[in-house]
């Protein structure tokens, strides 16, 4: 019943909003009508008047409209000029570039309007509620889209470098606005949200050009600690692949410190082997040599593997979890 009654109240409403609209249209119907009965001279005047204001108004909304975008096309142009110097990651040049063009065109469009004498305030509200409405449903992808900026900004890396991010790790890609591509050892292709990623840690392992490897070997008790260290050594100098004095790379003078070529020996850029710990069934030795980024993960597995095989056939055995029981006072068992 009482639905019934809203239905009907709604349509009695309706009625007597479009009688409301047609009364006010005839009466301004009527009111030109009687102008034009009583004062025709007048009335085409203002009207002439009304037009010629009108249509200047148009011609200099065209000369502002035409004029800024011309404006705008030039600054578009300038911006990309400038990016091109400066070497500027592609995405984000091309971000800004759109961003700066869409909000020069929604003012140039406002200004338009205005000059037409449209009250453009109600079209600015709008803009603001529809923008804040978007924020707040996209909130996730508004943040991984200032992250994306954030990265593309600072590049804490590019692609082709080799990271770990995320509990994930692999080449770079692509870096996008909003997420980035890493392909990972097994030729998995992972994409990860840039806020999770600026917000979180990342290891560039192609940042510096260079990395240290370490492999830490345990043998037994008894061995010759000189001689062993010698053995690993020359593993290590066996393989160009590990850098020193004679193959170091050559940098930039301004570079820091623990890239400078003069400080290899002193940071210990040389293979080397030292010890590292005593244990309670064996004694660990530490190799250590610097090596390219791109080769960290192949020198990494081949020399392991040459320790494993050709340091037992030196007499440097392997050690591994055991216990000694000596017996003094050895007991006879009663029959």
């Amino acid at each position: 019943m009482l639905l019934l009654q809203d239905i009907e109240v709604t349509e009695q409403a309706q009625q007597a909003a479009q009688k409301l609209s047609a009364d006010s249209v005839h009466n301004a119907v009527q009111t030109v009508l009687q102008e034009v009965q009583t004062n025709p001279e007048g009335f085409w005047h203002q009207a002439a008047q009304d037009l010629m204001q009108f249509g200047l108004k148009v011609v200099a909304a065209l000369v502002i409209y035409f004029v800024g975008a011309w404006i705008i096309r030039y600054i578009k142009r300038l911006l990309n000029r400038i990016f091109e110097r400066r070497k500027t990651e592609h995405t984000l040049a091309s971000f800004i570039s759109s961003l700066v063009s869409i909000m020069l065109t929604v003012m140039l469009i406002l200004a338009t309007i205005g000059t037409l004498g449209v009250d453009t305030t109600s079209f600015a509200a709008l803009l603001a509620a529809g923008g804040m409405a978007i924020g707040m449903a996209l909130s996730g992808t508004v943040q991984n889209f200032a992250g994306g900026i954030m990265l593309l900004i600072f590049r804490p890396f590019k692609s082709g470098d080799y990271i770990r991010a995320q509990d994930q790790e692999g080449y770079v890609m692509q870096v996008t606005i909003v997420s980035t591509k890493i392909l990972t050892l097994n030729n998995k292709v992972v994409i990860l949200p840039n806020g999770n990623i600026f917000t979180g840690n990342i290891e560039n392992l192609s940042a510096q050009g260079i990395l240290r490897l370490t492999w830490d070997i345990s043998v037994d008790y008894g061995v010759d600690a000189k001689a062993c260290k010698e053995a690993m050594l020359e593993i290590m100098r066996s393989d160009k692949r590990i850098l020193n004095e004679a193959n170091y790379p050559h940098v930039k003078k301004n570079a820091t410190p623990m890239l400078d070529p003069t400080k290899v020996r002193e940071i210990g850029h040389d293979p080397s082997v030292i010890m590292v710990s005593l244990n309670s069934s064996d004694i660990t030795f530490q190799a250590r040599g610097w090596v390219h980024a791109h080769e960290y993960l192949a020198v990494q597995a081949d020399l392991l593997e040459r320790f494993y095989t050709e340091l037992p056939p030196q007499g440097f055995t392997f050690a591994y979890p055991h216990m000694d029981v000596n017996i003094t006072h050895p007991v006879e068992l009663k029959k």
